[in-house]
């Protein structure tokens, strides 16, 4: 089939390359020249694990495209996906400026020759079908008086369910792929999607089918339904994560260990075990906004949404705890050298919307600390969309010790899991860490002359408070 992808974000991106892979032909269509001259020369504007292969795999498959003009590809394609941003408006509104652009230019471009298929894959707020609907007919009225019962054209919500640094798998081998549309358009969906549905292709040798995945699970909705489907799963993944801060904080007081007490609780098949690692909480593009969102709809019909508005507190609140544990350990900030280990808001991305180590950084200067942080991906993203922020960016986690009185791990990188923990204690003018995300082993930490302290995590480990380790045998 023909395909245009509207925005080059991660989403349109990844979703644009994958649909290629599945050997459609694709155009992806954004305003910003420069990313497009980019991606037209297999430079990444964004960095994902392995897109950079599997657009080239693309171009050789169904055949990808990138450009400004959204006319031509358009006029000649089955269905056109809108896949941009929708940020939060200072009342927490989605702004919607780019999606109401994309829907009047793809009115404008339509012709009476096929039948075509407008797919939001923005997240939007519950009722934007309606309006892209609206928007596409004035678009062909104002460009094609008189032709527009002879333009035929449907609209559908196929919202994204894509983590970074894992979209492509999430892209490839999905847990389940929603729908919402009318019967027509939902043909065209099936056809479109009938390849990944069936699993009916090579998978990428760099990302092996996983196994037993033979079928994705297909979700078929009213748009309504669909629309508000990913505002659910974001809400409900966003409350679970700060339950999950919530009960480390009492554990830390009572002397309980959280990932002891995650572990119990997500064994029982109605809670699960993902989603449940106490930390400095979430950050991103999609959590936050997405809440805001939701709450703004609620309030739209008379509704107070209680949880959603203690799920973003809790968030914020989590984000202070380093500044309490430092505090703790330093008791004066003010002319300490602090080091992060970590910038991006979670391993296997360079996105830094939201990210607590912003947030950290910013509090830690305001007091009067030297902050260093290195970061194996999100330094240079960092030092372009923050220059404002005066931190010493470091080559490596070992300048980041050097002289600094604590560190504070803030991204799970996998390769901070290997580092030589004794080398770092040695470093450092004070061996303190704060482990924000409880990636190391306090006792291995302690042994190597740190002085520990994780979220949620007792002080000393059970032998040293007359206690019991608990192992769990599955």
């Amino acid at each position: 089939m023909r395909v245009t992808v509207i925005g080059t974000g991660y989403v349109g991106t990844v979703t644009g390359a994958c649909l290629a892979y599945l050997g459609h032909r694709v155009t992806c269509v954004d305003t910003d020249s420069q990313k497009i001259e980019k991606l037209s020369r297999g430079e990444m504007p964004i960095y994902e694990p392995h897109l950079d292969g599997l657009l080239q795999l693309s171009a050789q498959r169904g055949g990808i495209d990138f450009t400004t003009d959204l006319a031509g590809p358009a006029a000649e394609s089955d269905a056109i996906f809108i896949a941009v941003g929708t940020p939060s408006l200072p009342t927490g509104e989605a702004n919607l400026c780019y999606l109401e652009a994309a829907a009047r230019s793809i009115g404008a471009a339509m012709d009476d020759s096929r039948f075509r298929v407008v797919i939001n894959k923005s997240t939007v707020p519950v009722g934007s079908g309606n309006l892209v609907e609206t928007l596409v007919r004035e678009g062909i009225r104002e460009s094609h008086p008189g032709s527009q019962k002879r333009i035929r054209f449907g609209v559908a919500s196929n919202p994204e369910f894509l983590r970074e640094g894992c979209a492509i798998g999430d892209s490839l081998y999905p847990d389940r792929i929603v729908l919402g549309a009318d019967e027509e358009s939902m043909q065209v969906l099936r056809e479109l999607y009938r390849p990944l549905v069936e699993q009916r292709f090579e998978a990428p040798a760099f990302l092996p089918r996983p196994a037993g995945m033979s079928r994705a699970p297909v979700v078929t909705t009213t748009l309504t339904s669909a629309e508000m489907i990913k505002y659910a799963a974001n809400a409900f993944l966003a409350v679970k994560i700060g339950f999950a801060n919530e009960i480390a904080n009492i554990c830390e007081r009572v002397g309980a260990d959280a990932l002891e007490v995650m572990a119990g609780i997500g064994l029982d098949a109605r809670i699960g075990g993902r989603f449940l690692n106490p930390g400095l909480g979430w950050g991103g593009s999609c959590f936050g906004k997405d809440i805001q969102s939701l709450l703004h709809t609620s309030g739209e019909y008379g509704y107070q949404s209680r949880l959603l508005e203690a799920a973003l507190e809790v968030n914020r609140a989590q984000r202070q705890l380093v500044i309490q544990k430092l505090q703790e350990k330093l008791f004066i900030l003010k002319g300490r050298t602090i080091g992060l280990l970590g910038l991006a808001f979670k391993p296997e991305t360079d996105d830094l919307r939201d990210a607590p180590a912003l947030q950290i950084a910013e509090r830690l200067l305001q007091m009067g600390v030297r902050v260093k942080a290195y970061d194996p991906i999100a330094m240079e993203p960092c030092r372009a969309s923050h220059p404002n922020l005066k931190i010493q960016y470091c080559e490596s986690p070992q300048e980041a010790a050097e002289e600094s009185d604590a560190l504070v791990l803030v991204t799970e990188w996998k390769q901070f899991a290997g580092l030589d923990l004794a080398d770092l204690a040695k470093r450092m003018s004070r061996a303190i860490l704060v482990d924000g995300r409880n990636l190391f082993d306090p006792e291995v930490a302690r042994r190597a002359g740190f002085d520990y302290t994780g979220i949620g995590r007792p002080q000393r480990s059970a032998a040293h408070t007359g206690g019991t380790a608990v192992t769990i045998t599955i």
